[in-house]
């Protein structure tokens, strides 16, 4: 994970996510493909994506109609969040804060990279 923002339940995914695209890209400003899934599809988001960074191209990776069907793109962000749910604290919002909720993902993320490169050596 490079970047996560945390915001009220109040907003939807689509627009929390053009809250982190505009703190990835102050981060990130060479980026300029997105994946992202059918949540984010619409003029909306689009329109917004381009206000942040004009030259990003939106490719939505949608679910097959046809039963279930291995989509690459798709699967690293369901992966993830299956790793992150292995972490008892995430499995649930326990968090009194936005900070302590985003330094926990933080911390599973950072957990997650030493496991791997533990077993890597």
């Amino acid at each position: 994970m490079i970047r996560a923002v945390i915001h009220p339940a109040d907003i939807q995914h689509r627009d929390g996510g053009v809250l982190v695209l505009e703190a990835l890209f102050d981060q990130f400003p060479l980026l300029r493909k997105l994946f992202a899934d059918g949540g984010y599809q619409g003029p909306k988001f689009r329109h917004a994506a381009k206000r942040v960074r004009r030259r990003l191209k939106v490719e939505i990776v949608k679910r097959s109609d046809l039963g279930f069907k291995v989509l690459p793109k798709r699967c690293v962000i369901e992966r993830t969040f299956a790793w992150f749910g292995r972490c008892g604290r995430l499995a649930k919002n326990f968090e009194c804060s936005s900070r302590s909720a985003l330094a926990v993902v933080a911390w599973a993320s950072i957990r997650l990279m030493l496991r791997r490169l533990s077993n890597a050596s």
